[in-house]
This record gives structure tokens, sequence and C-alpha cells, in this order.
């Protein structure tokens, strides 16, 4: 399965880039984001928000 995970403005939440990845890298980017407190979306890859 592939996800999507947008990285998400400190400010106003908007999302200001994506990327597309496997499940086996979620876990890494998250960790990542993590470690720097940076906000992040992640969603199934090909579902839009409503």
């Amino acid at each position: 399965m592939r996800f999507e995970i947008l990285r998400l403005d400190d400010v106003d939440g908007t999302a200001v880039d994506s990327t597309v990845v496997d499940a086996a890298s979620v876990n890494r980017i998250v960790q990542q984001a993590a470690s720097v407190g940076q906000r992040i979306w992640i969603r199934p890859a090909g579902t839009t928000a409503s």
C-alpha cells in the first residue's frame, strides 16, 4: 500500500509539499518528523481531502 505524506505549515496547517511512499517508509518519515517537531498528515495515496 502507498501513502501520501503532506508536510504542514506550522502557522496555518496548510500543506506545503507532499510525497508518496510505500508502507515500509512511513515509520521512518514519522520518526524524522517527530524528531524535529514537524507537522505531517498521512493518508492513503489516491484519496482526496473532504
